[in-house]
Protein backbone atom coordinates (compact mmCIF):
# COMPACT_ATOMS: atom_id res chain seq x y z
CA UNK A 1 0.00 0.00 0.00
CA UNK A 2 0.95 3.33 -0.79
CA UNK A 3 1.33 6.11 1.72
CA UNK A 4 -1.10 8.16 -0.58
CA UNK A 5 -3.37 5.25 0.28
CA UNK A 6 -2.62 4.41 3.73
CA UNK A 7 -3.45 8.32 4.20
CA UNK A 8 -6.76 7.78 2.72
CA UNK A 9 -7.65 4.51 4.45
CA UNK A 10 -6.33 6.29 7.67
CA UNK A 11 -8.77 9.30 6.66
CA UNK A 12 -12.22 6.87 5.92
CA UNK A 13 -11.10 5.32 9.53
CA UNK A 14 -11.19 9.03 11.41
CA UNK A 15 -14.30 9.61 9.56
CA UNK A 16 -16.06 6.31 10.55
CA UNK A 17 -14.44 6.62 14.24
CA UNK A 18 -16.15 9.77 14.65
CA UNK A 19 -18.99 9.06 12.94
CA UNK A 20 -19.80 6.20 14.99
CA UNK A 21 -19.61 8.20 18.13
CA UNK A 22 -21.39 11.53 17.51
CA UNK A 23 -23.23 10.73 14.56
CA UNK A 24 -26.49 9.57 16.57
CA UNK A 25 -25.53 11.55 19.95
CA UNK A 26 -24.96 14.94 18.23
CA UNK A 27 -26.94 14.66 15.00
CA UNK A 28 -23.24 15.86 13.58
CA UNK A 29 -21.22 13.55 10.77
CA UNK A 30 -17.67 14.62 9.96
CA UNK A 31 -17.45 14.87 5.65
CA UNK A 32 -14.50 14.77 2.88
CA UNK A 33 -14.62 18.41 1.42
CA UNK A 34 -13.66 19.51 -1.85
CA UNK A 35 -12.76 22.80 -1.14
CA UNK A 36 -12.03 24.99 2.00
CA UNK A 37 -13.62 23.64 5.08
CA UNK A 38 -16.58 24.67 6.34
CA UNK A 39 -19.60 23.84 9.47
CA UNK A 40 -23.10 23.24 8.11
CA UNK A 41 -26.04 22.86 10.69
CA UNK A 42 -28.84 20.70 9.98
CA UNK A 43 -31.39 22.04 7.61
CA UNK A 44 -34.59 20.40 5.39
CA UNK A 45 -31.89 18.64 3.02
CA UNK A 46 -29.87 17.21 5.81
CA UNK A 47 -30.64 15.63 9.19
CA UNK A 48 -27.20 15.82 10.69
CA UNK A 49 -25.26 18.90 11.09
CA UNK A 50 -21.67 18.27 9.22
CA UNK A 51 -18.18 19.16 9.84
CA UNK A 52 -16.84 19.22 6.32
CA UNK A 53 -12.88 19.21 6.07
CA UNK A 54 -11.01 20.49 3.37
CA UNK A 55 -9.66 18.55 0.32
CA UNK A 56 -9.78 14.81 2.10
CA UNK A 57 -7.13 15.90 4.66
CA UNK A 58 -6.50 13.71 7.53
CA UNK A 59 -5.06 17.36 9.34
CA UNK A 60 -7.97 19.31 7.84
CA UNK A 61 -10.17 17.03 9.65
CA UNK A 62 -8.43 17.08 13.26
CA UNK A 63 -8.27 20.93 12.91
CA UNK A 64 -11.98 21.46 12.01
CA UNK A 65 -13.34 18.33 14.77
CA UNK A 66 -11.20 20.98 17.17
CA UNK A 67 -13.30 23.59 16.31
CA UNK A 68 -16.85 21.73 16.80
CA UNK A 69 -15.34 20.04 20.30
CA UNK A 70 -15.40 23.38 21.65
CA UNK A 71 -18.21 25.17 20.16
CA UNK A 72 -21.48 25.30 22.70
CA UNK A 73 -24.71 23.96 21.68
CA UNK A 74 -25.90 27.54 20.31
CA UNK A 75 -23.12 28.00 18.34
CA UNK A 76 -23.14 24.14 16.57
CA UNK A 77 -26.78 25.65 15.13
CA UNK A 78 -24.86 28.41 12.81
CA UNK A 79 -22.87 27.89 9.50
CA UNK A 80 -19.26 27.91 10.93
CA UNK A 81 -20.41 28.17 14.56
CA UNK A 82 -21.57 32.46 13.66
CA UNK A 83 -17.48 33.61 13.08
CA UNK A 84 -17.06 34.93 10.50
CA UNK A 85 -13.87 33.96 8.91
CA UNK A 86 -10.97 36.49 7.97
CA UNK A 87 -8.94 34.81 5.24
CA UNK A 88 -4.87 35.11 4.38
CA UNK A 89 -4.03 38.64 4.17
CA UNK A 90 -4.25 39.87 7.70
CA UNK A 91 -2.85 42.99 9.03
CA UNK A 92 -1.16 42.71 13.00
CA UNK A 93 -4.22 42.93 14.74
CA UNK A 94 -6.32 40.99 12.88
CA UNK A 95 -3.51 38.56 13.10
CA UNK A 96 -3.46 38.34 16.66
CA UNK A 97 -7.37 38.38 16.81
CA UNK A 98 -7.12 35.33 14.55
CA UNK A 99 -4.10 33.49 16.58
CA UNK A 100 -5.92 34.25 20.51
CA UNK A 101 -9.21 32.32 18.95
CA UNK A 102 -7.21 29.75 17.57
CA UNK A 103 -5.24 28.98 20.40
CA UNK A 104 -7.57 26.73 22.01
CA UNK A 105 -8.75 24.61 18.84
CA UNK A 106 -5.01 24.18 18.03
CA UNK A 107 -4.11 23.11 21.54
CA UNK A 108 -7.16 20.51 21.15
CA UNK A 109 -5.80 19.68 17.83
CA UNK A 110 -2.72 18.72 19.07
CA UNK A 111 -3.62 16.54 21.60
CA UNK A 112 -5.92 14.57 19.41
CA UNK A 113 -2.52 14.47 16.78
CA UNK A 114 -0.88 13.03 19.04
CA UNK A 115 -3.28 10.33 19.80
CA UNK A 116 -3.04 9.50 16.34
CA UNK A 117 0.73 9.06 16.37
CA UNK A 118 1.26 12.06 14.35
CA UNK A 119 3.22 15.35 14.87
CA UNK A 120 1.06 18.44 14.86
CA UNK A 121 1.96 21.66 13.50
CA UNK A 122 0.37 24.83 14.30
CA UNK A 123 -1.38 26.79 11.44
CA UNK A 124 -0.72 30.78 11.45
CA UNK A 125 -2.53 30.66 8.49
CA UNK A 126 -1.34 33.97 6.94
CA UNK A 127 0.81 33.75 4.46
CA UNK A 128 0.11 36.63 2.05
CA UNK A 129 -0.53 39.46 5.06
CA UNK A 130 1.45 41.94 6.51
CA UNK A 131 1.43 41.10 9.72
CA UNK A 132 4.87 40.05 11.55
CA UNK A 133 3.95 36.14 12.47
CA UNK A 134 6.31 34.56 15.13
CA UNK A 135 5.25 31.04 14.58
CA UNK A 136 7.57 29.95 17.80
CA UNK A 137 5.44 32.32 20.05
CA UNK A 138 2.16 30.93 18.76
CA UNK A 139 3.44 27.46 19.00
CA UNK A 140 4.60 28.19 22.24
CA UNK A 141 0.80 29.89 23.42
CA UNK A 142 -0.63 26.74 21.45
CA UNK A 143 1.79 24.20 24.00
CA UNK A 144 0.45 26.27 27.65
CA UNK A 145 -2.97 25.85 26.88
CA UNK A 146 -2.55 21.89 26.04
CA UNK A 147 -0.58 21.57 28.90
CA UNK A 148 -3.34 23.18 30.82
CA UNK A 149 -6.15 20.89 29.07
CA UNK A 150 -4.09 18.02 30.52
CA UNK A 151 -4.34 19.26 33.93
CA UNK A 152 -7.77 20.51 34.28
CA UNK A 153 -9.58 18.25 31.63
CA UNK A 154 -10.22 18.63 27.89
CA UNK A 155 -14.12 19.29 27.15
CA UNK A 156 -15.85 16.58 27.33
CA UNK A 157 -16.74 15.62 23.44
CA UNK A 158 -12.78 16.11 22.79
CA UNK A 159 -11.36 13.60 25.39
CA UNK A 160 -14.41 11.04 24.21
CA UNK A 161 -12.65 11.50 21.24
CA UNK A 162 -9.56 11.38 22.44
CA UNK A 163 -10.13 8.03 23.60
CA UNK A 164 -11.00 6.88 20.24
CA UNK A 165 -8.58 7.90 18.42
CA UNK A 166 -6.28 6.57 21.06
CA UNK A 167 -7.91 3.07 20.71
CA UNK A 168 -7.82 3.24 17.09
CA UNK A 169 -4.73 4.71 16.15
CA UNK A 170 -2.61 3.24 18.94
CA UNK A 171 -4.39 -0.07 20.53
CA UNK A 172 -5.14 -1.52 17.01
CA UNK A 173 -8.91 -1.49 17.96
CA UNK A 174 -11.55 -1.20 14.65
CA UNK A 175 -13.16 2.33 14.49
CA UNK A 176 -16.36 0.14 15.64
CA UNK A 177 -14.96 -0.82 18.55
CA UNK A 178 -12.81 2.32 19.15
CA UNK A 179 -16.21 4.22 19.04
CA UNK A 180 -18.41 2.15 21.04
CA UNK A 181 -15.89 2.14 24.18
CA UNK A 182 -15.55 5.95 23.31
CA UNK A 183 -19.65 6.65 23.10
CA UNK A 184 -20.12 4.81 26.03
CA UNK A 185 -17.42 6.82 28.16
CA UNK A 186 -19.07 10.41 26.72
CA UNK A 187 -22.59 8.74 27.69
CA UNK A 188 -21.45 8.61 31.02
CA UNK A 189 -19.89 11.81 31.29
CA UNK A 190 -22.03 14.54 29.53
CA UNK A 191 -24.75 16.76 30.55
Amino acid sequence: MTSQQQEQCQVEQLMALFNHVFSSRYQTRLVRGDDEPIYLPADDAHAHHRIVFAHGYFASALHEISHWCIAGAQRRLLEDYGYWYMPDGRDDSAQEAFETAEIAPQAIEKVLTQACGRHFNVSVDNLEGSAEVDRDAFAARVEARRQRYLVEGLPVRAEAFRQALLALFSEGQSPEQAGRCAGDWLDQHRH
